[in-house]
C-alpha cells in the first residue's frame, strides 16, 4: 500500500481533525490531503516520475512533511539531506547518489550537477495553482526513502526502504508502542533523522496529530508546549532527556499527562532510566532501533526494574539472534554479534551490484548485522555490550566500553561518559574515558569509583573531563573523534 494512500480516507472521515500543528498554523486532514495532492502534481510537472530519486534538503517544518508525502504518492523515493550540512557535505551526497533533483530552501547555496527546486514564494504559488493528483503509484516493494546510515564510514551508504518495509515498521509502532489515531505526538527531532521522520509518517498514516517542535529548543519551552498543546506522546534522544533531567531536579514530574516517552539512539544507564520515571514521567519506553531495521527491541517501564540493563524484547514481527563469528546461533548468556530480520528490515544498501554485497558483514542470508555486540537471556531480553568496532582489547582481554560507561554514569556527579581505546605499546590498548560532570569532582575520584566496581583491567588509565562530546546530527557520540585526541602511550 502507498503510505500516502490513507490521506483521502482521512480527508473524508476525519476532515476537520488536526493533522499537523506548526506554531499557530493548523493543517486539518482535508487540507493536508489537498496540499499533498497539489504538491505531487507540481513535482510531477517538474519531471519527477515513479522511481526517480528526490533529494530533500529542507528545514523541519510542515512543508517538509508535505513534500515527503507527495513524493510517496508519486512513488518517488526521497534522499533525506540534513539542511545543516556544509556545502561540501551536500555536494558529496549528490555526487554519490545522483538524485534526479533536490528540494532546497529559498536561500540555500546551489549544488552543482543537479536541478534544484527552491521552497519559496514561487514554489508555493505553483503548488497552489496545481490540480491535485489523487491517485498514487502502487507497486510491490516500491521504494520510499534512501535513509543514510549513521553507522557507515568512507563512502556514504544507506538502505532503500520500501513502502512495504515502512508499513511493517508502522505495525510495530501500533502493536509494540501502542500508537493510535487519538494521540498527539510531538516532533522534537530533525525530520532528517529516521526516528522522527518514521514516527511522523506512522501517525499521519493512522490519522493522529503531529505537533511540530523541532530543535533547537530549551527544555523549559518543551515542557510548556507539551502541557499547552495536550501532547501525550514524545520521542526524545538521550541528550535531550539528560537536559530535561538536569532541569527536573527536585521539581516533581515534568510530564504528568504523557502516556509514553520513547527514547532511542544511545544507551541510557539504569540510574538514568529510573530518574526519567521519577522526574519526567513513569510511562517511559526504551527503544533499540536502526536505520536499516526500524524498531528492533522494546523495553517498557514495567520491565525496566526487573532487567535494568536490557533494551527489551524483540518488536512485533522482528527476530533477534546472537551469533558467533561463524554465524552460529549462541545460547542464552553468551556474548556475540547481534543480528535481526523481519518485514521492516531493508535487504541491502542502495547501489550495491547485488543485494548484500556491501561488506557482507552487514547483510547475510536475510539477516542484518548492525555491528553491535550483545547477549540475550532465556526470556528473550537483549543486553547491548557496545559496537564491535569500539571493543577495547587490553592485553588480550576484551573490554566492552558500555560496561565502563555504565559504571561512570552511575556516579551522581557524572552527566555522560564515553569510553574509547587508547593505543598502548605495552598492552595494545588502554581504557580512556571522556566525562561530562556536575560540580568539581576530578578524574582521580572517578577512577577510584571505577576501581571499586570494575575488574582491574577495565579501570580507565585516565579520565578526561570535557564540557561536551562530539556528536553527529542525530546526537550519537563520535567516538572516533575522541580517539583522535589521544597520543599513543
Amino acid at each position: 500500500m502507498n503510505l500516502a494512500g490513507t490521506l483521502p480516507l482521512h480527508a473524508r472521515t476525519r476532515a476537520s481533525h488536526p493533522a499537523i500543528v506548526a506554531g499557530e498554523r493548523v493543517i486539518t486532514y482535508r487540507e493536508l490531503d489537498l496540499q499533498v495532492g497539489r504538491t505531487a502534481s507540481h513535482l510531477n510537472a517538474l519531471g519527477l516520475r515513479s522511481g526517480d530519486l528526490l533529494g530533500v534538503c529542507l528545514g523541519d517544518h510542515a512543508d517538509h512533511v508535505i513534500v515527503l508525502l507527495a513524493a510517496a504518492r508519486l512513488g518517488v523515493p526521497v534522499l533525506p539531506m540534513d539542511w545543516h550540512w556544509a556545502q561540501a557535505e551536500r555536494q558529496r551526497i549528490v555526487d554519490v547518489f545522483r538524485p534526479k533533483a533536490v528540494m532546497i530552501e529559498a536561500d540555500a547555496a546551489a549544488i552543482a550537477g543537479v536541478p534544484q527546486h527552491r521552497r519559496g514564494a514561487g514554489w508555493h504559488d505553483a503548488v497552489a495553482a496545481a490540480v491535485p493528483q489523487v491517485d498514487g503509484a502502487d507497486a510491490a516493494d516500491m521504494p520510499l526513502v534512501l535513509a543514510l546510515s549513521s553507522g557507515t564510514t568512507a563512502l556514504p551508504k544507506g538502505p532503500m526502504i520500501s513502502h512495504a518495509n515502512m508499513l511493517a515498521r508502522f505495525r510495530g509502532h501500533w502493536v509494540s508502542l501502542g500508537f493510535n489515531q487519538h494521540d498527539r505526538f510531538a516532533l522534537t527531532t530533525p525530520l532528517y533523522y529516521g526516528g522522527g521522520r518514521g514516527f511522523v509518517l506512522s501517525y499521519l498514516f493512522i490519522g493522529g496529530t503531529i505537533v511540530m517542535f523541532p530543535p533547537p529548543f530549551k527544555p523549559v519551552d518543551l515542557v510548556e508546549t507539551v502541557e499547552r498543546r495536550s501532547i501525550n506522546r514524545l520521542f526524545l534522544v538521550p541528550t535531550q532527556i539528560r537536559r530535561l533531567l538536569a532541569m527536573a531536579r527536585g521539581n516533581g514530574l515534568l510530564f504528568p499527562r504523557v502516556d509514553d516517552l520513547i527514547s532511542s539512539g544511545a544507551i541510557l544507564s539504569p540510574e538514568e532510566r529510573k530518574a526519567v520515571r521519577n522526574r519526567l514521567t513513569p510511562n517511559f519506553t526504551d527503544y533499540y532501533s536502526s536505520t536499516e531495521g526500524g524498531g528492533i527491541t522494546v523495553q517498557p517501564a514495567a520491565d525496566q526494574d526487573r532487567h535494568p540493563r536490557s533494551v527489551g524484547r524483540p518488536s512485533f514481527l522482528t527476530e533477534v539472534e546472537i551469533v558467533d563469528e561463524e554465524h552460529r546461533r549462541q545460547l542464552a548468556g553468551i556474548v556475540g554479534r547481534i543480528r535481526y530480520r523481519g518485514p521492516g528490515v531493508a535487504v541491502g544498501f542502495y547501489g550495491d551490484p547485488e543485494p548484500g554485497s556491501t561488506a557482507g558483514a552487514f547483510f547475510r542470508d536475510g539477516w542484518f548485522y548492525p555491528g553491535d555486540i550483545g547477549e540475550m537471556n532465556e526470556e528473550g531480553f537483549l543486553f547491548l555490550r557496545g559496537r564491535a568496532k569500539d571493543m577495547i582489547i587490553r592485553g588480550g582481554a576484551n573490554i566492552y566500553p558500555s560496561d565502563v560507561e555504565l559504571v561512570l554514569q552511575a556516579h551522581p556527579a557524572v552527566e555522560e561518559a564515553a569510553v574509547v581505546g587508547w593505543p598502548s605499546t605495552e598492552y595494545g590498548e588502554e581504557v580512556a574515558a571522556f566525562v561530562i560532570v556536575h560540580g568539581t569532582i576530578g578524574g582521580p575520584e572517578l577512577i577510584a569509583h571505577c576501581r571499586e566496581r570494575l575488574a582491574r583491567h577495565k579501570v580507565p588509565r585516565d579520565v578526561f573531563l570535557v564540557d561536551d562530546l562530539p556528536r553527529n546530527s542525530t546526537g550519537k557520540v563520535l567516538k572516533g573523534a575522541l580517539a583522535e585526541r589521544l597520543q599513543p602511550l
